[in-house]
């Protein structure tokens, strides 16, 4: 799903990770403008020197931190679909429920992705491109999940259950009402409910 070029990417040392993973706490708590390389070289308890010979820039670094989330995102939606009932309803709510799930342990500020994008609007950042290729992913799959619920409308189901999906995400950072995710969730199962009923009256 998805055919977005990937950036380039580095191997990483121990090092390396470590400064990866302090970088990856300090962007999603603080911000990707308002931490800079001295804040994460001391978090990670290497020289900046390190940080530069291992990642040669800051924007690699962000590269890599938004890179490694999707990665791991993507493995573990891939978990909750293998799981889910193999009804077209069923894996679709599964993305909704697999949100619920990774939200509550990795994203309390919100969605990563739309987090970055907020700071990162500039397409010839190498970041930019990792960005909008998740959300394009996202729609790829929604609209696939769509087509087996009906194939004649799948594009714009597709649409329609991304739109939930990610107003969820965002409402979920914004921390405005308690569980948008879950609200999201019945809402989609309601619509493909009357989807469903309708294909069968065809």
């Amino acid at each position: 799903m998805g055919t977005t070029e990937r950036p380039r990417r580095i191997t990483m040392t121990p090092a390396a990770q470590r400064v990866l993973e302090a970088a990856a706490r300090l962007f999603y708590e603080r911000g990707v403008h308002a931490v800079g390389v001295d804040l994460i070289a001391a978090e990670a308890g290497v020289t900046k020197k390190t940080l530069y010979d291992r990642f040669g820039s800051k924007e690699q670094i962000v590269v890599e931190y938004l890179a490694d989330r999707d990665e791991r995102w993507r493995a573990f939606l891939a978990q909750c679909l293998d799981a889910a009932r193999p009804t077209p309803t069923a894996r679709v709510l599964a993305v909704f429920d697999a949100s619920r799930a990774w939200s509550a342990e990795n994203s309390s500020k919100g969605c990563g992705m739309v987090n970055a994008h907020a700071e990162i609007s500039d397409p010839s950042h190498p970041a930019y491109p990792l960005i909008t290729g998740q959300k394009q992913w996202m729609l790829t799959l929604f609209t696939d999940l769509a087509g087996d619920v009906t194939p004649d409308g799948a594009g714009d189901l597709g649409q329609t259950l991304m739109l939930l999906h990610e107003g969820a995400l965002v409402a979920h950072g914004l921390n405005i009402f308690a569980d948008p995710i879950g609200h999201a969730r019945e809402q989609a199962r309601a619509l493909l409910a009357t989807i469903g009923d309708s294909v069968a009256k065809r």
